[in-house]
Formats: structure tokens, sequence, C-alpha cells
């Protein structure tokens, strides 16, 4: 583990330069899906489970969380292990095997789309706008991102050979668990058949945790990863909204129906960057989501890991 933090370098969070640590301990928080820890840690990591079951009770819904610290390697989870549907947190891993994936030249080629391509995919606010002009590779990409353009993310999904491709180069990365079968809208359709188009948090905090720590990308690449991801127009009311008073978040956020997702990069004063993952569904699929329950969950795992920092 001490390797794997000797890979953060620099990241660029809009003008903030922040550099890693290389120092690391054991993994003290690290507990099986839902299950509080038996160890120093036992009092706050008993009181979040508690406090995230009565949030599960509130908005009648099922939570999945999972955090880790990139200053020792420690975990945070909450159902970890457990399957959600992912919904558009997943253009983050397609962006990122974009930009992995991809030249700088190749990133800057124009290509096109038709109005049926827009029409298909449904939310489509960058894209809509440019379809006599189209937009270089890069561009659709961060507007996949930023403005979670559906079409943007289907191109992107047509550069890897469609879904399956995408699915190819998550599980080169190390990630068996996220499963990636349809497009744009199709990939907000979660069954209990079968595992399509959903991940666990514990594996989507992983493949996050290793694309923006330089073991994927090189620095420039995840420099505008999380560029692209500070500049998220979906996310002030996620992850955002839970965060510390003076906690910079690049994140990406996802919904459909009863589902609300975030996932984010998130920088403490100290430099040293949390990865989260938050997915919620709620339990009445013909109820909608609410972004709140995202928040809240978000400041409970903040609070708890930013109290064991100081408790290290």
């Amino acid at each position: 583990m001490a390797t794997q933090n000797k890979r953060w370098t620099t990241i660029v969070l809009g003008s903030l330069l922040m550099v890693a640590s290389s120092g690391c301990t054991a993994a003290a928080l690290n507990t099986p899906a839902g299950t509080p820890s038996r160890d120093a840690t036992e009092p706050a990591d008993s009181a979040l489970q508690t406090a995230l079951d009565e949030l599960e009770n509130q908005y009648d819904a099922r939570i999945g969380l999972s955090v880790i610290d990139t200053a020792d390697g420690s975990t945070l989870d909450y159902q970890g292990d457990s399957r959600f549907g992912y919904a558009s947190t997943l253009k983050t891993l397609a962006a990122a095997a974009l930009l992995d994936q991809t030249t700088t030249e190749e990133l800057d080629r124009v290509i096109t789309w038709s109005e049926a391509d827009v029409l298909e995919a449904g939310y489509s606010p960058v894209t809509s706008e440019h379809l006599d002009t189209g937009l270089p590779l890069g561009d659709v990409a961060m507007a996949a991102i930023r403005a979670s353009d559906n079409t943007a993310m289907n191109l992107m999904l047509k550069q890897f050979g469609g879904p399956a491709g995408l699915d190819k180069i998550i599980e080169g990365y190390g990630d068996t668990v996220t499963d990636v079968v349809d497009n744009e809208p199709g990939l907000n359709t979660v069954t209990t058949e079968n595992t399509a188009n959903t991940s666990t948090p514990r594996a989507f905090t992983k493949t996050l945790e290793r694309i923006v720590s330089g073991e994927i990308l090189d620095d420039a690449d995840r420099s505008t990863l999380i560029d692209w991801m500070t500049g998220n127009a979906t996310g002030d009311t996620l992850i955002r909204a839970g965060a510390p008073e003076g906690w910079e978040v690049a994140d990406k956020s996802g919904g459909s129906g009863a589902i609300r997702n975030d996932v984010a990069v998130v920088i403490p004063p100290d430099g040293i960057p949390l990865i989260i993952t938050v997915f919620t569904t709620r339990n009445d699929p013909d109820v909608a989501y609410d972004d709140a329950l995202v928040a809240e969950t978000a400041r409970l795992a903040l609070a708890t890991m930013a109290a064991a920092r100081e408790n290290r």
C-alpha cells in the first residue's frame, strides 16, 4: 500500500495543487459490507452504521457507501459489496477510459452525430446544440461529465466498440464487478435477475482510486479528469453539500427514477484526497430519488473519516 500512495504525485483541482503523502498504515476502518469494525474505531463506526440505518428507514431506501482515505489506505464501507444501479456515475469510468485509450490528437478530432442519436439517448443538453458542427472528442467527454449529456456518453462508448468494450477495459483495470451492458438511456435499467448496469460501492471506489492515483492515468490525463469533475454542474446538492467547510469536491452524479448516486474525489485542507462512492435507491421504484439522502450520507461518512484522521 505504501507503493500505491507513492503513485500520488500532483492532482489539480481548480487552482489548488495537492501533493499526496507516501506514508501508510493498516486499513483500520476496513470492514465487511455494513458491519462495524471491531477495533479502536468501533464507537464512531458503530455510530455511523446506526445513523445510516436510520437514514434508510427515514427515506425507505437502500444506501451503499464506500470511502478510501489515500493518506493511509484505510476504508469505510456500508453495504459496500451490495449491488446498485450506477446510472450516470459510469460516465466517470468511460471518460477515464477514453483519456487512457486516446492521444491528444485523437481527443482534438471533431466527431459528429445525428438528431436520431440525440432523440434515442434522451437528456443531451450539449450535443443537441451542436448537431450541425459536431465537437472535438475531448469536448464530448467533458459534456458527459459536466452536463451528464447522454448522447456524449454513447459517443464515448462507440469509441470502445460499445458497452462491452468499456466493460472489457474496466475489467482490465482489475474491476470484475462493474457490469457494463447498455448504452444510454438503457444503462439506467436495473433488475434483480442479473447484474447488468450495476456495480458495488466498494468496487467503484477502488476503480476510481486506481484511476486518479496515477496507477492507470498519467498526470496530464488525471488532471483533465479531475478538472472535468470539478466543473460538474449537477453535484452541488450531493456530496458537495455534505462535505465539511473548506473541503474541495470533484464529483460525478447519477440519477434515474428511484436511483440517486454520486462519486467523488474529496480533498480536505491537508490536500490528501479521499475517494467516496454513495449509491442510493428508494425501495419503492415509483418514488423519486432525494438528493438530501446522498448529501447526508456523505456528511456522516466524511465526518467519520475526518475524526479518524485526527485520532491517528
